[in-house]
């Protein structure tokens, strides 16, 4: 049993916790308890300190916002003006507190706000579905569009909206990059001849690439029933992070053993058997490399495409609560960070997991 859940930590990239595994069950317990020390408490110190550091910088900035302001209304209005100023910061009226980096407790704070926003969002959705349920009943059977909820999605919503969208990109960048690498890795000619249009479009801005996709969609996509800001979002997702795959695809192929293909040969492969059973197999690695670096580029640039496209995502929950300038805007801003790092972390180890189950290598490649 012990090396069984050994196997699956270090299968789905969650290695560090064998020590602590070992020692639960008594296994070398003075080895083990050094290990699970250095894996594991270290890293928890680490946090502590990071929450420390950040509580005081949080601190610091606080209290230099609010002497700016008390100052500010000493200069501008008097003396009076300035001590009812710090009464109010000191009371706690939001409508005087300064507006700066929020410290830990205040973003744990907004994170529950934005959770119950989301269970009231939910009620007023199923509430709506409720009161429409007979009248979209008689507009299907005439055959009438149903009536559809239309008001604001809640951070949650949010967050499976860019979910979607990134994979749409991705699985995008994935069907376009790897043919093309195929085809790339399979002739040098061809490769020396693309190269330069690789290293042309490789290293340009999500910004312009969002731009010449939507010259293209406005004037190709005019029904009106289309999402559009989608179908913009995630096709600029995935021309700006398929290179990686393109390239990893080409030069797996290119680099295949040649024993391998000597192989094929002597077998009389034709090339579709001599692409999926030689070239593919022995190329997994290198490729899934790609894909795993595309899909990090792809969650990057699509906060940065769906603040630009005003698309509904994480990008455009970050630029509306940059707008806001609410007290908890901030904070707000802040719980998305965490999300989109800690979102960005589980898709890395999902194709981890995904690279080990289809590539012979079983080494650990994390």
């Amino acid at each position: 049993m012990k090396d069984k859940i050994i196997k699956t930590m270090r299968f789905i990239g969650l290695g560090f916790f064998e020590p602590l595994i070992r020692l639960c069950a008594g296994e070398d317990t003075k080895k083990n308890l050094t290990d699970t020390f250095k894996r594991m408490i270290f890293p928890v110190f680490s946090i502590l300190l990071f929450l420390a550091l950040w509580e005081g910088g949080s601190s610091y900035l606080y209290n230099t916002e609010a002497q700016r302001k008390i100052e500010k209304e000493r200069t501008d209005r008097g003396d009076e003006a300035a001590l009812e100023m710090e009464n109010c910061i000191t009371s706690g009226e939001v409508s005087c507190q300064p507006n700066t980096l929020p410290s830990p407790t205040q973003v744990y704070g907004a994170y529950k706000a934005l959770l119950r926003d989301h269970q009231m969002i939910s009620q007023k959705k199923d509430n709506f579905v409720s009161k429409t349920a007979k009248i979209n009943a008689k507009r299907k059977a005439k055959g009438e569009a149903p009536i559809t909820y239309t008001g604001r999605p809640s951070f949650v919503d949010q967050i499976g909206t860019s979910i979607k969208t990134v994979f749409a990109g991705f699985l995008l960048a994935a069907l376009i990059a790897i043919p093309i690498g195929i085809i790339m890795g399979l002739s040098p000619t061809l490769r020396s001849s693309f190269n330069w249009l690789i290293q042309i479009f490789k290293p340009v801005s999500p910004v312009v690439w969002l731009l010449l996709v939507f010259m293209i969609v406005k004037t190709l996509i005019t029904n009106p029933d289309l999402d559009k800001s989608f179908i913009i979002s995630f096709i600029s997702v995935g021309l700006c992070s398929m290179w990686a795959t393109l390239v990893n695809t080409s030069m797996g192929v290119s680099t295949v053993d040649k024993d391998f293909i000597n192989v094929s040969k002597v077998l009389k492969l034709n090339i579709g058997q001599n692409i999926f059973k030689v070239i593919l197999p022995a190329s997994f690695p290198l490729i899934f490399t790609g894909l795993r670096i595309t899909l990090s580029v792809a969650w990057m640039v699509l906060i940065a495409i769906e603040l630009l496209a005003q698309s509904p995502g994480l990008g455009s929950f970050v630029w509306e609560e940059f707008q806001n300038g609410a007290n908890d805007s901030n904070a707000k801003i802040i719980v998305a960070m965490f999300v989109i790092g800690g979102i960005g972390f589980l898709l890395e180890r999902l194709m981890l997991v995904i690279q080990k189950l289809v590539t012979f290598n079983k080494a650990d490649l994390a």
